[in-house]
């Protein structure tokens, strides 16, 4: 039963297309009074140092896995996905965990002292200081896992937490608040809150950080307001992954790596590969084993438990997707397997879809899809490539396949992106705590979310700067005492 609040938001099924549920969005007051809850409770959270806040959330990593049932069934239901809605849970444990083994030595190696290069008299050392109150606007297509990408590491550094995942995919708070609630050190300083766009602006007004997981033209709107607070901000946005595979590539392996980067998650990954160049030389056999492999994908329905590719979570997505691509092909490419979106049971579904004779004229080619849709262009030497490769306004990551590893790295030295795989797709995942990398182009702003970065951003960097020894008087500053050549 729908309720009767004019503001209330639907919730729609994305396997079956119908209206099962609703949220009523936080007020800017409700906003404003967890925010002031969350920052009376920072405090205490940041005393007790990072080892204490690393013993409460190992608790919470042992309260998601033990709510593991229950948070994949709200994610099965915000996602239609079965096997990652399963990997979730643990996935975000598994982070917790991670960050808790690696937080001691990224702040240790934070936490500079020595003596002035200039002055031997003078001394120094930091201090790192929390943001108190740090907001996560989060997306729909991973809704449990990329609210906490940010948040985990906030939360070590010592902040407060205010978050806001997307309406789209909102039904995982539940049973998450739940796990929050066990561990009341980490209830003082995690709230969820669900609304659509207008709670995500009295959010930006509350917090003294903000980090924003979407699209160009939200992230643009969400950067513009953070402007006028004067409070930083980091933007990770969209994307239009490219892949270079060379004449040398295991033909087989390649087109295995290029479909899978194009169509996990039916295409609804920030770093899908959405864009394939090939070597003129095996670019026929290529498309044929691409297109091969494709078609053995198959839905996961009537049966979510079989099959590979599930619903569109956002069901208009399904409509920017085929509009991509029948202006593609009004303007001569061809759709060699998939084609346009099909409704079954009410879901929007997609099948793995080749395309070939694409240019950059064709937004298939220029503008996020965010689909499982994999089109396909020849080269003829690796400059063209790099060329059509780095023709974007995007650069969030890309992928290189070669012969070897060595051809495939001289590559991606070349592309603008900021994490190339090599020899494979989508391999940024694997790295999240390793090592840093940034955006390029309008995928992103700020610094990076991953590697020790992904921490450190977190705190405010203070320097104590000591003097031993006799002050400086201001006789030495006297005009007399000028240098002769000055």
């Amino acid at each position: 039963m729908m309720s009767q609040n004019s503001n209330a938001i639907p919730l729609r099924d994305p396997r079956t297309g119908e209206i099962d549920g609703e949220i009523v969005p936080a007020s800017r007051e409700e906003v404003a009074q967890a925010a002031r809850e969350l920052r009376a409770g920072q405090a205490a959270w940041s005393a007790l140092g990072l080892e204490g806040r690393i013993a409460v959330m190992r608790r919470w990593a042992d309260a998601i896995e033990a709510a593991s049932d229950k948070i994949t069934a709200a994610e099965m239901r915000d996602t239609g996905r079965r096997r990652v809605a399963h990997e979730v849970p643990h996935m975000v444990a598994h982070s917790i965990r991670l960050w808790c083994d690696k937080a001691p030595s990224v702040v240790e190696r934070a936490l500079l002292e020595g003596q002035s290069s200039i002055i031997p008299s003078v001394s120094f050392r930091m201090q790192l200081v929390p943001y108190p109150l740090v907001g996560i606007i989060s997306p729909w297509n991973h809704p449990f896992l990329l609210s906490m990408l940010d948040g985990v590491p906030a939360l070590l550094a010592g902040c407060a937490l205010l978050v806001k995942p997307s309406e789209i995919a909102p039904r995982f708070v539940g049973p998450v608040t739940e796990t929050i609630a066990a561990v009341p050190e980490l209830a003082a300083v995690l709230r969820y809150i669900v609304g659509d766009g207008g709670t995500g602006q009295a959010l930006i007004e509350e917090v003294d950080q903000l980090c924003f997981t979407g699209s160009v033209p939200t992230g643009r709107k969400v950067a513009e307001a953070c402007a006028r607070r004067f409070i930083p901000v980091f933007l990770e946005l969209g994307g239009k992954d490219a892949v270079i595979v060379t004449g040398s590539a295991d033909i087989q392996q390649a087109a295995a790596a290029v479909l899978k980067g194009a169509v996990h998650n039916t295409g609804q990954l920030c770093f899908s590969t959405e864009r394939a160049y090939v070597a003129r030389e095996i670019y026929e056999p290529f498309v044929a084993e691409l297109k091969a492999q494709a078609e053995r994908i198959k839905f996961s329905y009537p049966d979510m438990k079989q099959g590979h590719l599930g619903p569109f979570i956002l069901g208009r997505q399904a409509d920017i997707v085929d509009a991509q691509l029948k202006q593609a092909t009004d303007a001569g490419a061809t759709i060699e397997a998939g084609g346009l979106s099909q409704t079954l049971g009410g879901g929007r579904f997609m099948p793995a879809t080749v395309v070939t004779n694409v240019d950059h004229s064709m937004s298939l080619m220029r503008e996020e899809t965010f689909g499982p849709v994999i089109p396909v262009m020849p080269y003829d030497n690796e400059d063209e490539a790099i060329a059509l490769a780095n023709d974007s306004s995007f650069g969030l990551s890309g992928a290189v396949i070669a012969g070897s590893a060595e051809e495939a790295e001289r590559i991606a030295e070349r592309m603008d992106a900021g994490a190339i795989s090599i020899q494979d797709t989508s391999l940024t995942i694997f790295i999240m705590t390793d090592v840093e990398k940034t955006s390029f182009g309008m995928s992103g702003m700020g610094g990076s979310r991953m590697g020790p970065n992904g921490m450190l951003r977190f705190f405010r960097k203070k320097a104590l700067i000591r003097r031993s020894g006799a002050v400086t008087d201001m006789e030495a500053y006297a005009e007399h005492n000028a240098a002769p050549h000055a």
